[in-house]
């Protein structure tokens, strides 16, 4: 019967997208794992790359091309599974490659690791968390869709908003993949200028929180807070009227 054929139909694409689903997070999981069990991370910490300077940086004339590649598929993975080490990674472009191209290199690679998280963010729970929550996060998800890019903008450009957990709960939103691509790529251009500014003086620098000024904090802070006021102001505008 049809009704049948339909049911079958519906009951092999649930299960192959649930497959899917275990697999990627199968993916994410063990990417993750792998990184503690190995201890990777000491390889991804100021004194390591302190250390490694002058063969790196050897390297990196005898190969650049190689070099660059090799830098940004890092810089993809380091930032897809939302793992540690982006402020490293970003010091060690400055250092390698100058601040200039560096900053351009650094944000292929974190754009690009970003919109994979947030596209497997999508994936694996946006459909869970509309038919949990969809009720109550209707008009928040209504309002963030309409100024997706000011909001997006906004949240690279004040620090004290962690890079990954935008990358994950951006992708439960109804924003579009190139709105968030465009605000992603935009929004962390100051940030890696800065911090592949610094690489430049790596040999000056004896721990990552000299790296950044309360006063820079807060110049990004009201950077990005301006980006808000257009809409603050339509919001305003659009307000009713009483009594008119």
């Amino acid at each position: 019967m049809p009704t049948d054929g339909a049911d079958i139909k519906a009951d092999t694409a649930a299960a192959s997208s649930m497959t899917g689903k275990l697999l990627v997070a199968l993916l994410f999981l063990s990417a993750i794992g792998a990184f503690f069990f190995f201890d990777l991370k000491s390889y991804l910490s100021l004194d390591a790359l302190k250390a490694n300077r002058d063969s790196l940086l050897v390297f990196t004339q005898e190969h650049y091309v190689p070099a660059v590649v090799l830098f940004i598929l890092v810089y993809i993975l380091q930032t897809a599974f939302s793992l540690p080490g982006a402020t490293i990674m970003t010091l060690a472009g400055g250092f390698l490659f100058g601040s200039l191209w560096a900053t351009l290199y650094v944000n292929i690679g974190a754009t690009t690791g970003a919109t994979l998280a947030f596209l497997a963010a999508r994936y694996l729970f946006r459909q869970w968390v509309e038919r949990k929550f969809g009720d109550r996060l209707g008009p928040l998800q209504d309002g963030f869709a309409k100024n997706a890019f000011s909001y997006l903008l906004t949240l690279r450009l004040i620090p004290l908003f962690p890079f990954f957990l935008v990358n994950l709960l951006s992708g439960l939103t109804r924003v579009k993949v190139g709105t968030y691509i465009a605000a992603t790529a935009v929004g962390i251009i100051p940030g890696s200028f800065v911090y592949t500014f610094a690489g430049r003086q790596l040999g000056t620098i004896n721990a990552l929180s000299e790296l950044v000024s309360p006063r820079l904090l807060l110049a990004f802070s009201l950077l990005g807070l301006l980006i808000l006021i257009p809409i603050g102001y339509r919001k305003f505008n659009e307000r009713p009227i009483h009594g008119s």
